[in-house]
């Protein structure tokens, strides 16, 4: 439900923030959403640059997830392989705690069990994460809750065939 630009003015700049792993969903499911939610005039950041190999989460998608008044997490096969994917997800689940932000779930080709108790392709991505990060297991640690949190939440499950 799109918002009148009186009641939605409290400090959001954006609607919608969608969280998803380009290369999974950004010209299938993801694509599809951002431009049913377009159509209808409810202002959704989408992150058009995709991944910097190496680089640390931008400064620009950790602010424009602070200004959404909701955020849609889009999990996929290769989510938990992104970190980017996962300090969004870290910051999304910051902002529902504190700004009371609404979190949704979409759970695309891949069931909300082994998003929540990172199993298949999420136990892979963690395995290369826990050898990756060894020096930092509190970071590990912190996207393994997150993953069980918002896997927790209510959503959606969507396979296709």
């Amino acid at each position: 439900m799109a918002s009148s630009p009186s009641s939605f003015n409290h400090g959001y700049v954006y609607h919608v923030f969608l969280s998803f792993r380009g290369e999974d969903t950004r010209e299938t499911f993801t694509g599809h959403l951002y431009n049913a939610l377009d159509q209808r005039g409810i202002n959704t950041f989408i992150d058009d640059e995709g991944l910097r190999i190496g680089e640390e989460i931008s400064q620009s998608l950790l602010k424009a997830i602070d200004e959404s008044r909701i955020s849609i997490i889009i999990f996929s096969k290769n989510y938990a392989n992104s970190t980017w994917c996962l300090d969004e997800l870290v910051k999304i689940l910051e902002c529902k705690k504190e700004k009371e932000q609404v979190v949704c779930s979409v759970f695309y080709n891949i069931s909300p069990s082994d998003v929540r108790h990172q199993r298949g392709s999420y136990q892979e991505a963690f395995d290369m994460l826990e050898e990756k990060f060894e020096d930092n297991k509190e970071k590990v640690k912190k996207w393994r809750m997150a993953l069980t949190e918002a896997a927790n939440l209510s959503g959606w499950h969507f396979s296709n065939g």
